[in-house]
């Protein structure tokens, strides 16, 4: 018989502080896939599970296709979502019969609304359900919020390496041939650590590539090659969730627990020593603003603040409001922007491409952080803001803005969508008639990921100290509940 394999997925990054609830209407508007459908439903898209698929296919391993479900960052999820999708989970385990393992892509990070550590959750009921020698395989996004409760007997963990993340795929892959050499009795289970400090790190600061982490990341790639671990990995935590317990975190794999805990120390503390160092170089938005207008080449601008890839609803309607005071719409070059507003779409649908519009824009969702603001401009085009990834990491990865336009406010193209989605590949721009080489200033809602897209394109790249549920300046969110002291926050 086959070694029999059984697969599964839950993956949000939630935001404790966004104004968009997750339900499992969430799931099913990006993607909810059930038994056989993930054995496609991914098409070609470079992620974990595919990952997955691949090298069990190359071990001629039979895949037990469970669930898989994604939802883009947004607020916690509701326990009665959680536990549809979970027990349906539970539910086809049982029912698949004998398998000799499972491997889970998870983010890490995903908050219930009455548990800080969902993925946790997920870990420990399936553990629950197999015998105590199957053993399970965790994939993580490096943003993922580590607990000892993802330290279930049986079950070891692989981060993402790279950050912006372009590593999904070989995740998966890593993650499944170190299941099957321990299913195959090549490899002994590995053993987990956990190390953790109080440290907060602004996704501005946590590029794998340079930047302040990146001495951290050097050595924990010296462990592995060296021989010391099996895999180490750094956890920079998504930082706007309102949890105990949050900091950073690493989480080593290694053949003995006395060197994973070794190794997990070390890199824990090179990082907190550096701790002074993860203070993001932030521009005020005015200010980055006029050098985008006034300088040669494009200028590229990190609008962090309204992130939708941390949780946040994408309809601030701050950078366009101070466009608007600077005189960007009489500027001679081009400025863009995103905005995410069905009613601001619908009325642009409404006059029609190429018609002048009127409409109020921004703040959709998120009332209580701001006003929309009153707009005149022409309806440039419209579409159904279908794109695909083309090198933002997860190539090949099908993205839907939902229905779209792209209004022209003199000098300024507003791309407004009808759905918050991710910001990482030029391709959101391109696919709408807004090539970059043609902009002098450019908006981009991520911290630190639209880098390796839209990166070589800049002259230069600044990060705006914006507002909002995903602020890159740490002081600024409003945490109740996460474990103080905390660093920036508080002073050590």
């Amino acid at each position: 018989m086959p070694t029999r394999i059984a697969v599964a997925s839950l993956m949000q990054e939630s935001n404790s502080f966004s104004p968009l609830p997750t339900t499992v209407a969430t799931f099913e508007s990006y993607y909810l896939l059930r038994g056989t459908e993930m054995l496609t439903g991914y098409g070609a898209a470079r992620t974990e599970v595919p990952g997955f698929f691949d090298v069990l296919r190359d071990a001629k391993a039979e895949p037990v296709p469970l669930i898989a479900a994604y939802a883009a960052a947004s607020g916690t999820v509701a326990r009665e979502a959680f536990d549809t999708l979970v027990g349906e989970m539970e539910e086809r385990l049982r029912a698949a019969g004998p398998v000799d393992g499972v491997l889970l892509a998870l983010h890490g990070a995903l908050v219930v609304e009455d548990q800080p550590d969902g993925d946790g959750e997920i870990i420990q009921r399936l553990r629950r359900i197999l015998p105590a020698s199957v053993p399970i395989g965790v994939s993580l996004d490096l943003h993922g919020h580590i607990t000892p409760l993802k330290l279930q007997p049986h079950v070891f963990h692989i981060g993402y390496r790279e950050y912006p993340h372009i590593d999904m795929y070989e995740t998966g892959q890593r993650t499944a041939r170190i299941l099957l050499d321990v299913v195959a009795g090549r490899r002994p289970m590995p053993a987990m650590a956990l190390a953790k400090r109080p440290l907060l790190v602004s996704p501005v600061c946590t590029r794998t590539t340079d930047g302040p982490l990146l001495p951290v990341v050097q050595e924990a790639r010296r462990m592995e090659r060296d021989g010391e671990v099996i895999h180490a990995a750094l956890f920079p935590v998504q930082p706007w969730i309102d949890v105990p317990d949050l900091g950073f975190a690493a989480l080593v794999c290694a053949e003995d627990a006395e060197r994973a805990t070794a190794a997990a120390e070390k890199l824990a503390e090179m990082t907190w020593q550096r701790r002074a160092d993860f203070f993001p170089e932030l521009v005020a938005l005015e200010e980055a603003i006029r050098i985008g207008l006034t300088s040669e080449g494009m200028t590229l601008v990190s609008d962090a603040g309204d992130a939708p890839t941390g949780g946040s609803a994408a309809d601030s309607a701050e950078v366009l409001k101070t466009l608007l005071a600077l005189g960007a719409d009489k500027a001679s070059g081009l400025s863009y922007l995103t905005i995410c507003d069905p009613g601001a779409v619908a009325a642009a649908i409404s006059a029609g491409a190429g018609a002048e519009v009127t409409t109020p824009v921004g703040h959709y969702f998120s009332k209580t952080d701001g006003a929309p603001i009153a707009i005149r401009g022409r309806v440039q085009s419209l579409s159904d803001g279908i794109y695909k990834m083309t090198d933002g990491g997860p190539n090949g990865l099908e993205l839907s803005m939902g229905p779209t336009a792209v209004i022209a406010i003199g000098s300024i193209r507003l791309l407004v969508r009808s759905q918050p989605s991710m910001e990482w590949d030029k391709a959101m721009y391109f696919s709408q008639g807004l090539p970059l080489d043609q902009a002098a200033l450019v908006f981009v809602k991520s911290p630190a990921h639209f880098r390796q897209s839209f990166g070589p394109l800049a002259a230069r790249i600044i990060s705006a100290n914006t507002a909002g549920p995903t602020a890159p300046d740490m002081r600024r969110i409003p945490f109740t509940r996460a474990t103080r002291p905390l660093y920036p926050l508080d002073p050590f």
